[in-house]
């Protein structure tokens, strides 16, 4: 569905751009290629599930955005090699990238098992990592001046009890981001994280309601996040506007840093 929210962000600020949004298929991801489309950018999703990211498509192509689906799976450097080609050869290559995909499971940390901590992060720091480095590989190719690099990691200023591995692969991602704003800087890129708290996807399926509500009842802001609420400050941090801000990790999580982080569970 298009966003609830008011968007405070002038119609065509991204035209001319391409955006590409791992995981851009479903939630999170979904409605950031939904805000960045409706602000001109042409926006690339992708991930494993073509059936799914073929409806996603079609759902914003109905709204006026123009986007294509993509196959890839971050984990494989060289599905991400393809990506990269066939949107070069689509002449669909990208100014924004936005690390989306990614996943963890919810485990007290001495029942992980070394295969289970090395999957968590192996998809989403390692993925992360293989997504940027073809995208500014192929930035400079292209001889573009002006990037941006957005990943999505998760709200854990007091670690996340019960994620560890979550906690220590997404803190890896944030780091290195500011290591690529050092770097990549000179090359015109920026790379920011935004970290997310509890948002309102159907990703939350997969965790006991009973420690969401109680998460989000302890809040400052005694709420959810709504999924456009993510996107509204990815598509701050990828626009014109941010030019100057980089190596930043922006906290969208009603305040949960400031009250302490709290053990979650799965639905099993």
């Amino acid at each position: 569905m298009p966003t609830t929210f008011p968007n405070i962000f002038r119609p065509g600020l991204l035209r001319g751009r391409t955006a590409v949004i791992s995981g851009g298929g479903t939630g999170i991801g979904l409605a950031i290629a939904r805000q960045l489309g409706q602000l001109g950018a042409r926006v690339a999703i992708c991930a494993r599930d073509m059936a799914q990211l073929q409806a996603a498509s079609a759902a914003l192509d109905g709204e006026g955005i123009v986007s294509r689906p993509f196959f890839v799976n971050i984990r494989d450097e060289n599905t991400v090699a393809a990506l990269f080609a066939e949107l070069a050869a689509a002449d669909w290559q990208p100014d924004i990238l936005i690390n989306n995909a990614g996943g963890q499971f919810a485990s007290p940390a001495l029942e992980i098992s070394p295969n289970g901590f090395r999957a968590v992060v192996d998809l989403n720091l390692t993925g992360s990592w293989l997504m940027s480095a073809a995208f500014a590989r192929q930035f400079v190719a292209a001889g573009k001046t002006e990037g941006a690099i957005v990943s999505i990691v998760l709200a854990q200023a007091s670690g996340i009890p019960g994620m560890v591995h979550a906690a220590a692969a997404r803190s890896g991602v944030a780091n290195m981001m500011k290591t690529l704003a050092y770097e990549w800087g000179p090359l015109g890129i920026t790379a920011n994280a935004v970290a997310p708290g509890v948002v309102d996807t159907e990703a939350l399926a997969r965790y006991d309601p009973a420690s969401l509500a109680s998460t989000a009842a302890r809040l400052p802001i005694a709420r959810m996040a709504g999924r456009e609420e993510v996107a509204q400050a990815v598509a701050y941090l990828a626009s014109p506007a941010a030019r100057f801000i980089t190596g930043i990790t922006l906290q969208i999580d009603g305040g949960e840093h400031l009250v302490g982080a709290q053990p979650q569970s799965s639905a099993d």
